[in-house]
Order: C-alpha cells, then sequence, then structure tokens
C-alpha cells in the first residue's frame, strides 16, 4: 500500500470527532475510496460502503430517498446484519456529489447519530455550490490531492530517514552532498513522468514501463473530459476545450489564458461569461488556477485579478504524457532542445497546491512577472517564487525590481532550480528544485516549514 500522509486525517477525524461527517473533497483516481476503505475496514467492525455513482447509472435505489427514514430503509435492504451502533459502523458514501439531496440530509443523518458517516467526491466543490441548503456545521471538508513529491519518494523506497535527514538540511539553510543530490534530481525527474497518481505510481513500480504508465494516464485524462457530460452540449463544450487548452497556454511567454482562445466564433466574450467554467475545472480538482496580482503586498487576496489566469494539470505525470508521450529522454536527460519550464512550474504548483497555499503569481506590463507569490502569514509579507529549469536560473529581472522596492516590504525571495548549492544573494535565495516539497503553509508556527530567512555566516 502506497504511503499517504492524508491517512492520519480520516483516522483523526474518525477517532476524534464524532459529531461532524468527514467529506473527502478530490479528483476523481486520486485513491480516496481506496484509502477511505482501508481506514474504514481497519478501524470499525462493520463497514458499509455505497458508490452513489454507479447507483445513480444503475438502479437509482437512492434517487428517491426523501427523509431520513427512507435512507435507512434502502441502507438497511444493502447492508443488513451488518450494521450496528454508531461506534462500530462506518457508512460511506462515495461520489455523494450525486445526489445532492443526500447532501442536505447529511446534517439530520448526523443529528440522528444512528451511525458513524463518511463521504467523498470528486465534484464536491460544484455540487456544494449548487446544493440548497449546505449542512454548515455539521460536515467537515478536506481536500485531497495525488500524491506529493514525499510521497513518491516513499513509494520508490527512499528511507523516511534520508527524507528526514534531506528536511534537516532545508531547515538549516545547508546544501545536501553530491551523492544525494543526484539521487533526489534522479527521483525528481522520474516524478515529472510518472507523476502522483496511484495507479500510474504502482504500475511503475511493479513494471518500469513508462508506456504502461502512459497508458494510465491517457485513461485518467478522458475521464476527465468526459466528466464534463453532466453539462449542457455548449458549456461542456467550453470545458473541454479549457482543459485541452492547458499544454499549450504553458508553452506561450505569459502562460495564461487567453480567452480568444476559447470559443473562436464567440470572440466578443470576456472573462466573466466563462465563470462557471473555470469554477469547474478547480473545484472538481483537475485543474489549479493562479491568479495574477499587481499589487505584491500582504495579504494578496486584496489586489488578485479575477481576469488574469493561469491554469495548471492537478497531475505533472498527466502534462508530460501529453507533451512528450513515451519519450522519456525529454525529461530524463537534459535535451537542449527541450525547455522544461512549464514542467517545473506545473510541478510546484502542484507542490504548492496540496501543502496549503493559495496561489497567485506577479504580472505587470513594466516590471514583468514572478512565477508564484504566496502569503508569508508568519511575517505578514509575501514570498516571491520564481521556478527555473535551465542553467540561467540567476537571470530574474522582475524578481530584482520586486526587491528593490521599499514600499512592498518583501523581506526575501526564493529561487529553484537544479543546482545543488544553497545560498542568498542579493535578498534572494536560491534551493535546488526538490525541496519544494518542504513548503507548506499548514505547519505549525513553531515550525520552520515555509522559508527560514537566511543568514549567511561569514
Amino acid at each position: 500500500m502506497l504511503y499517504r500522509k492524508f491517512t492520519s486525517k480520516i483516522e483523526e477525524h474518525l477517532l476524534h470527532q464524532p459529531n461532524k461527517i468527514l467529506l473527502v473533497n478530490g479528483a476523481r483516481q486520486i485513491g480516496k475510496s481506496y484509502l477511505i476503505r482501508y481506514v474504514g475496514q481497519k478501524l470499525f467492525k462493520n463497514y458499509i460502503e455505497i458508490n452513489l455513482k454507479e447507483d445513480s447509472e444503475g438502479l437509482k435505489i437512492f434517487n428517491s430517498v426523501a427523509s431520513t427514514e427512507d435512507f435507512y430503509l434502502q441502507l438497511g435492504a444493502i447492508a443488513g446484519n451488518r450494521l450496528g451502533k454508531k461506534e462500530d459502523t462506518l457508512v460511506f458514501l462515495d461520489e455523494i456529489q450525486s445526489y445532492p439531496h443526500l447532501m442536505t440530509m447529511l446534517k439530520f443523518l448526523n443529528q440522528e447519530g444512528r451511525f458513524t458517516y463518511i463521504a467523498s467526491g470528486s465534484q464536491l466543490g460544484v455540487a456544494l455550490s449548487q446544493t440548497a441548503s449546505v449542512p454548515i456545521g455539521s460536515i467537515s471538508i478536506e481536500e485531497m490531492y495525488p500524491l506529493d513529491f514525499e510521497e513518491f519518494l516513499l513509494a520508490m523506497n527512499c528511507s523516511q530517514d534520508t527524507i528526514i535527514g534531506i528536511r534537516e538540511r532545508f531547515v538549516a539553510k545547508k546544501s545536501v552532498n553530491d551523492s544525494i543530490h543526484n539521487y533526489m534530481m534522479q527521483q525528481f525527474k522520474l516524478y515529472l513522468l510518472v507523476g502522483g497518481m496511484p495507479d500510474a505510481i504502482n504500475t511503475f513500480k511493479e513494471t518500469r514501463n513508462i508506456a504502461q504508465v502512459r497508458n494510465i494516464q491517457r485513461d485518467i485524462h478522458r475521464l476527465y473530459r468526459i466528466d464534463a457530460s453532466q453539462y449542457d452540449e455548449e458549456r461542456k463544450l467550453v470545458i473541454r476545450k479549457l482543459f485541452d487548452l492547458i499544454p499549450s497556454n504553458m508553452e506561450n511567454k505569459k502562460k495564461r489564458v487567453i480567452v480568444k482562445r476559447i470559443e473562436e466564433t464567440n470572440r466578443h466574450k470576456q472573462f466573466s461569461d466563462y465563470a462557471e467554467e473555470f469554477e469547474y475545472l478547480t473545484n472538481s480538482g483537475i485543474a489549479l488556477s493562479v491568479q495574477a496580482i499587481s499589487n505584491p503586498r500582504f495579504p494578496l487576496l486584496e489586489s488578485e485579478s479575477k481576469n488574469l489566469i493561469k491554469l495548471y494539470m492537478n497531475d505533472v505525470g498527466l502534462l508530460t504524457n501529453l507533451l512528450y508521450g513515451n519519450n522519456i529522454n525529454a525529461v530524463l536527460r537534459d535535451e537542449k532542445s527541450i525547455n522544461l519550464g512549464s514542467v517545473y512550474e506545473s510541478v510546484v504548483a502542484q507542490e504548492l497546491h496540496a501543502h496549503g497555499f493559495h496561489l497567485h503569481y506577479y504580472d505587470n506590463k513594466q516590471k514583468g512577472e514572478v512565477d508564484f507569490m504566496v502569503d508569508d502569514y508568519k511575517q505578514l509579507t509575501v514570498l516571491p517564487i520564481e521556478v527555473k529549469s535551465g542553467k540561467d536560473y540567476k537571470v530574474h529581472s522582475a524578481l530584482d525590481k520586486l526587491l528593490e522596492n521599499p514600499d512592498y516590504n518583501i523581506k526575501q525571495a526564493v529561487v529553484l532550480s537544479n543546482n545543488q548549492s544553497v545560498y542568498s544573494e542579493h535578498g534572494i535565495v536560491y534551493l535546488p528544485i526538490y525541496y519544494c516539497m518542504f513548503f507548506d503553509q499548514n505547519a505549525s508556527a513553531s515550525d520552520e516549514c515555509i522559508i527560514p530567512e537566511i543568514r549567511l555566516e561569514l
């Protein structure tokens, strides 16, 4: 079984939060159901799992459920004598977004407390926005993501002690030695190919066959496109077009979504006309949204632009499959004709998003663009992050201009690259690209998990 950090969140909730129902939100194929099943069967004597998407497409047993009594009747018909008491019975409602009326009913099921419940969905963000009565106070929503780089390392049999040792070097503002650096770069590039989808990782572990991994990634990509079919024909086509444009947008200089490219025959439309389509892509977890800010001051939310958006794939393996297919040399070898800038940006966006950061980028016509800006709540400032895939990692004029302006109160910036050395120069901290796995917005205040301010002793 693959190690998942999210396991502890599920266990913690089921053991210590009996008065709320946990809703696990996340894209399809990231392992939500498998993980909930594993924890549920371990902690509860009686485990009942109901896939509501399959039900909605088949027998529709729960389609006409209008009350909790109706629900118990149908549940009893399915589970039989496996239904015990609240403390020993877990009912898992998978893909609950298929029945919005059951999401509303969670409040009453929770209040009556006959059993313990947990639910999951791949489009909960979309479903909750369309639910007439959201059961606030009765549910706790947690986001789950594909495996991040640290989890990938563990899947590849990297020892926990090694990761702890590298993290200690990160906190101490030091570089790792040559052998560890080479190992980490090798694993990082493998992660760019395989990504964080559990099926892709397990297949790679078993076969080391990238062609088989690519087949899985292609199937997942097709599934994501098909899922948009719940919308009417016009919106469905726009969602698919936006999703399909992500790789080509990443290859453009600005990388942001250009409205006129969405519908060639409807060039008079504005960003606001596509609000629902953007919401679907991000709320369903299949794309990450990064919004522009023009005023790089804390908090970034105050100056974000709704009309200048970058979209990234939710998994870097899906992206490299679309870009390079079965050719692994494009990633594993430093091919001069291949620019991995968009791929590096995507994996950093994926890491930051999974570790609790709300993503922005800096865009200014005169001063240029910076890849990512995140809030640093500890120091009440912002942290600019530039991602470099080539040897020119010290070229970053927009970053320099930000630091030169005292009005912005930016204490330091970060450049992530293939370079092994950790050092600070003119307010910029240079870090190897794999150190991004230690950036964590959700860490406790006592932890130095964002970027410790570097003071080099001479």
